[in-house]
């Protein structure tokens, strides 16, 4: 069999089919339609069956006689040489590697074909990773690959005719770091090597906290626990931001009620703007403070533009939400949020203010890129932005909450996560969380924290109810961000570091 088109062009033009069928009216299958459902039955087949278990059957069952398949890092195969190539290299008897394939749930899109009105075809586009594991079952992640595939109906049944795998990628965390992450002599050695005294990592997994790792020293000769006390910065504020949003599904407070009926700064109280602050313009950064008013020459509060009008980060505008929730309530930010969320659900070891409760065995000291401690932060009254103290594990407790909605209205849930004010591409803020936006109508939940010895972050998957927790304990501790969240999120992670860093 003679095989003329180059991998490019059979690309090009199979994207413009594509575009054709979409400018003449044919969008992508609905997730519940016939079709998809039909698609991804038979991917189903090719992979789960068929690749993953070396099927070499279901493949010959499923390619129609001319299949032809095109991989950007080899060459063109025709049906014969595709299976002779499988059958002598990765479902070979001798192999000494088991593969696997994964399909990256949302990426799949799948668009009809018509000729005179009548379906003949699909195209199915979508995302894949590969894993590989030895005799011993130890499974470490491979490349990702965007595929596009061909299927024809012939006489009533849907065959496989061309396939495209391209926009390989190899993550950094298997670039030479397989056993990163999963080898915690390999991690504590990567840690040496980035000068991080102390890493603490939560591995959320549906909706459901699954794993703890605890890497590194609390100061010179003293290893880090498993529940090691960590100051987490600015990932305060998602805590005072939920505690705010589970009063209001309880109806005891109004998103949108103006804050100056409770509390007014004396820096402002001639300023005709401060009518408009409210608990929605807080929670999503559109107070129109500054970060906090000693940055000012002046030392006072001020308005740099009106608020509700653009995207600007401020703690000034939580720790005044705060004052306005103690005046309404009677009650310290600490009580309330002990009450709504430390308390239900036993995070033990968090608190927000500094006192005689804290283990100073197990507190994770702060230190600068040079290896100098510095002097922990010793809040005496609450600040509701930030220095929460807390464990990795207590904090993805609340993360697990969080995902779950648990004691949140559905209103209130689509608030949160609904996009306030954007601050970059595909980038939001919404009610005390940042937002990504992936693609497909996937989305990731996030927020950091930083300090002076702290580097801190989450990201939570809401439709895979997957999440991730990283807590440092150095000035520069951001540099290991990116190994770890590709390594746990895949390809969102990769999604996330791309959105960041363009």
């Amino acid at each position: 069999m003679k095989i003329n088109p180059s991998f490019f062009q059979l690309k090009v033009f199979l994207v413009g089919i594509l575009f054709f069928q979409i400018q003449s009216g044919f969008s992508q299958e609905a997730k519940n339609s016939s079709l998809y459902k039909t698609i991804m039955s038979k991917d189903s087949l090719l992979f789960d069956i068929g690749f993953n278990t070396c099927d070499i059957k279901q493949f010959e069952n499923l390619y129609t006689k001319d299949f032809e398949f095109y991989h950007d890092k080899d060459s063109v195969s025709d049906k014969a040489r595709f299976l002779k190539t499988l059958k002598n290299g990765i479902c070979s008897p001798t192999r000494k590697y088991n593969y696997r394939r994964e399909l990256i749930d949302g990426s799949t899109e799948i668009y009809p074909l018509y000729k005179n009105g009548i379906l003949y075809g699909a195209i199915q586009m979508g995302t894949h990773r590969f894993y590989e594991s030895t005799a011993d079952n130890t499974e470490q992640p491979g490349s990702f690959a965007k595929f596009t595939h061909l299927w024809l109906l012939k006489n009533k049944d849907w065959k496989l005719a061309r396939s495209l795998s391209y926009n390989h990628e190899i993550t950094s965390s298997t670039a030479g770091k397989s056993n990163l992450f999963d080898n915690d002599q390999e991690t504590e050695k990567w840690l040496k090597e980035n000068n991080v005294p102390a890493l603490g990592i939560g591995i959320i997994a549906d909706g459901k906290l699954k794993q703890v790792k605890v890497f590194g020293e609390l100061k010179k000769g003293v290893s880090a626990p498993y529940n090691t006390i960590w100051n987490v910065a600015s990932l305060t504020k998602p805590v005072t931001a939920i505690t705010v949003l589970k009063l209001v599904s309880a109806g005891k407070w109004d998103l949108d009620e103006p804050l100056y009926k409770y509390w007014i700064d004396p820096d402002i109280a001639k300023d005709p703007y401060l009518k408009l602050l409210t608990t929605r313009i807080v929670l999503s950064h559109q107070t129109g403070f500054p970060n906090w008013r000693s940055f000012n020459d002046s030392k006072k509060l001020d308005f740099k533009f009106k608020p509700g009008t653009q995207y600007q980060y401020s703690g000034e505008g939580y720790e005044y939400l705060r004052k306005a929730l103690e005046k309404k309530f009677h009650k310290t930010l600490d009580q309330l949020a002990s009450e709504l969320i430390f308390e239900p659900l036993k995070m033990n070891d968090s608190q927000l203010i500094w006192n005689d409760k804290i283990d100073l065995s197990r507190y994770a000291d702060g230190f600068d890129n040079k290896g100098n401690p510095y002097e922990p932060t010793k809040n005496k009254t609450v600040n509701a932005a930030d220095d929460l103290l807390t464990t990795v594990e207590d904090y993805s407790k609340f993360l697990c909450s969080v995902l779950n909605g648990d004691n949140l209205s559905k209103k209130v849930f689509d608030d949160m996560k609904s996009h306030q004010v954007s601050t970059k591409k595909n980038k939001y803020f919404g009610l005390g969380f940042e937002i990504y936006d992936l693609g497909n109508e996937n989305y990731a939940l996030s927020h950091g924290g930083a300090d002076k010895g702290v580097q801190t972050i989450f990201v939570l998957l809401p439709k895979t109810k997957q999440g991730l927790v990283i807590f440092t304990n150095v000035d520069d501790g951001y540099k290991v961000y990116e190994n770890i969240v590709v390594h746990y999120l895949g390809e969102n992670g990769q999604k996330i570091v791309d959105i960041e860093t363009k």
